[in-house]
């Protein structure tokens, strides 16, 4: 478990509390029924940004705070608890690209508007159903970009596209040769497919190996989310089956449902040790950072699919109704076990990477 500074323990602490009072899992519920275009809460994330949470990668020089991934995480994390409609963690990733590969104009540009939450950005990476970043045919010749990409995730609203071709990351803003088609997924979340014909775009520097560094920030924040969301599922469940009565007696008294609660009570554990440990590494610039990320998203994501799916089971027949909040943990977790890579995926990264 990470040690955390004094300012990340407030941090932290001011995101649960804004969650649990301003973001419960009923404002989500609220959207979904409501449907906006953008797929989440636009005075929600106004708030989000007055606080800064859309900065906190941003160097001080371009207005934001500069705390680093690990203070990322946690705020995604306490967002994820409550299943909080936002675009922090997209934007966050294309903020990533811009600090790592932008020049200092294109810095100076999108920076200070990402961080006063003004500009929402997201990072366009597969043109498949499946992560595999191997694999882009999206090109670029004098300037323009041509390509499709699918299940852009806050592709609906992105105002800034970081979008990753052949040869590397590109800059693409504004709606000039951009045309948005919504996918409607199980989670009720912003997935767009985004087709770029001949659309202006910006490179970035450092080739492919900026994708990758990129696509593994994106992991490590979706995989502190996912563990967010993986606590809050074990809780309710734990809740639960202390006051649910059966057969004259409450369902925690029974040994074999206490064997499946202390199973993912210590998948949990190990869970938060390899997330915070992804983020830790990227933060003290580490060279094991994908190893680190591999490890991590693929132990999230196990967690998160064995605690969302025990919620439904374990609550019964309510877990399998919509009034229930189970299926939305659970339909959530299975959007985002695909997304930068699925447990498989990781695992062979991992394997590769440490030369099996």
């Amino acid at each position: 478990m990470a040690v955390l500074t004094e300012e990340q323990t407030m941090l932290r602490d001011m995101a649960r509390e804004w969650a649990d009072n301003e973001a419960p899992v009923g404002a989500f519920r609220k959207m979904r029924d409501a449907a906006p275009a953008a797929f989440y809460d636009a005075d929600a994330w106004r708030a989000q940004a007055e606080m800064g949470w859309a900065g906190i990668l941003v160097p001080e020089a371009q207005g934001g705070a500069g705390m680093g991934y690990l203070s990322l995480g946690l705020v995604l994390e306490q967002l994820g608890r409550n299943l909080v409609a936002t675009p922090l963690a997209a934007t966050a990733a294309a903020t990533s690209a811009l600090i790592l590969g932008g020049s200092e104009a294109q810095r100076a540009e999108w920076l200070p508007r990402i961080a006063a939450g003004d500009v929402v950005a997201a990072l366009a990476v597969d043109e498949g159903p499946r992560f595999a970043p191997e694999r882009i045919e999206t090109r670029v010749e004098d300037g323009r970009l041509s390509g499709t990409k699918y299940f852009v995730a806050e592709g609906d609203s992105a105002r800034l596209f970081v979008v990753a071709a052949a040869d590397g990351l590109y800059l693409v803003s504004g709606d000039e040769g951009v045309t948005r088609s919504a996918r409607k997924l199980v989670d009720a979340r912003s997935h767009a497919e985004v087709r770029f014909e001949g659309a202006r775009a910006e490179k970035l520097e450092g080739g492919r190996d900026l994708v990758t560094q990129v696509t593994d920030r994106a992991a490590a924040a979706l995989s502190a989310e996912m563990l967010g969301m993986a606590e809050a599922a074990f809780a309710q469940t734990n809740d639960y089956l202390k006051t649910r009565v059966q057969f004259g007696q409450v369902l925690s008294s029974f040994q074999a449902l206490q064997h499946r609660m202390a199973k993912m009570l210590t998948e949990l554990e190990l869970t938060r040790s390899v997330v915070e440990g992804a983020l830790e590494a990227i933060d003290s610039g580490r060279a094991n950072v994908s190893q680190e990320v591999s490890l991590a998203k693929a132990t999230a994501n196990e967690t998160l699919h064995l605690v969302s799916r025990e919620m439904v089971q374990l609550h019964g027949g309510i877990g399998m109704t919509d009034e229930h909040d189970a299926g939305f943990y659970l339909k959530r977790a299975r959007v985002l076990e695909a997304m930068w890579g699925n447990a498989a995926w990781h695992r062979d990264r991992f394997a590769r990477l440490n030369g099996y």
